[in-house]
């Protein structure tokens, strides 16, 4: 049997990337997420697309967005040649879900539903070393020592992106371009919605019984 066609929707910070983290480990699938994919595919040739650049290099090293063509056709190839996946951080449009009802079919849809004043607090909370990139939470996640990394006795820090101002502008996107999204596909038969508020053991064992249910 083939491996799953997995998609998880959700907020920024509603938990996606360890939910994705354990879906891969027990399903033995890939995880691709947008980020990966153009990172990966950076030096692509989109030369016959008509866009402005070459490569996405060019937009990414400009900080300018990539265009959707070009972000579909990555993703399609990223997925083309997985043996199973859980796609995450696409798509992030309705255009991008049409786009991707072209491409592929998807055995199950996952949407981690958490409040956006619990969002907020977990996003705020976050603090990230300077050293290592790993991940603290002031709440949920404390290092031994206050601001010091457990790993590495590096600095701990705020992202300026974890502030609370742009953390509610990134949630504010989020509903106006991905919440359309999660209606496109509320109703079908993969589709399920998971109370990503419990504790994250809770949450895998929804998320691992509704895989099991739909493949």
């Amino acid at each position: 049997m083939s491996k799953p066609h997995i998609l998880i929707l959700g907020a920024p910070g509603a938990g996606k990337g360890t939910q994705s983290k354990h879906i891969v480990e027990t399903f033995g699938v890939e995880h691709v997420t947008t980020g990966d994919a153009l990172r990966a595919n950076k030096d692509m040739d989109i030369s016959d697309m008509d866009t402005e650049y070459d490569t996405p290099r060019e937009y990414m090293d400009r900080g300018e967005l990539v265009p959707d063509a070009v972000v579909n056709a990555i993703v399609e190839e990223a997925l083309s040649s997985a043996d199973g996946y859980v796609l995450d951080g696409y798509p992030r449009n309705l255009e991008q879900a049409e786009e991707l009802s072209e491409m592929t079919d998807l055995d199950v849809i996952l949407s981690l539903d958490v409040d956006t004043e619990e969002l907020v607090d977990r996003l705020t909370g976050r603090r990230v070393c300077t050293e290592c990139g790993t991940n603290f939470h002031v709440k949920y996640s404390q290092p031994e020592e206050e601001g010091v990394c457990d790993e590495c006795g590096g600095e701990l820090h705020q992202r300026d992106d974890d502030t609370e101002e742009t953390v509610r502008e990134r949630l504010r996107v989020f509903e106006e371009n991905t919440q359309p999204v999660i209606d496109f596909y509320e109703g079908r038969d993969e589709f399920a919605s998971i109370d990503g508020e419990q504790a994250p053991d809770d949450v895998w064992a929804d998320v691992k019984a509704a895989i099991e249910s739909r493949t």
